[in-house]
């Protein structure tokens, strides 16, 4: 009934985000992302619940300023599902993530500023030992 597939995956490293194991021959992880004020704590808790709900493995979340990187703490506290933060243009605020235990970070080194920024950001990636991807 099944036949092998016509896509053929690419060998890659394999990493966790969370607890879910990505590339390397892994089953695809099912991702989404809120689409809430990050800042709107119940209201995204609430979304990320709904797609973890429907099968989502792991959920990503922008937080565009320190005022969310507080509310992500708060999240990240009441949910069980790995979440990635979506950083553009303050490093600081990847930074601030990293300390409240983000499970991967998603970073565009163009916007984040220069390269001591971007460097800023990478050792405390590898410091924390969670999965760090480029946009």
């Amino acid at each position: 009934m099944f036949s092998e597939s016509p896509i053929k995956r690419r060998k890659s490293t394999r990493i966790n985000v969370g607890n879910v194991p990505i590339g390397d021959g892994a089953p695809i992880a099912v991702q989404s992302m809120t689409n809430t004020q990050t800042t709107d704590v119940e209201a995204t808790v609430d979304q990320i619940n709904r797609i973890v709900g429907v099968g989502g493995e792991i959920v990503r979340v922008s937080v565009p300023t320190m005022e969310a990187a507080e509310a992500f703490k708060l999240i990240k506290q009441q949910v069980s599902v790995p979440l990635v933060a979506d950083i553009h243009f303050d490093y600081r605020i990847a930074l601030k993530v990293a300390e409240y235990g983000v499970d991967c970070l998603r970073i565009n080194p163009g916007n984040i500023g220069n390269m001591d920024r971007v460097r800023s950001v990478v050792d405390c990636a590898k410091a924390k030992i969670f999965p760090f991807v480029l946009a």
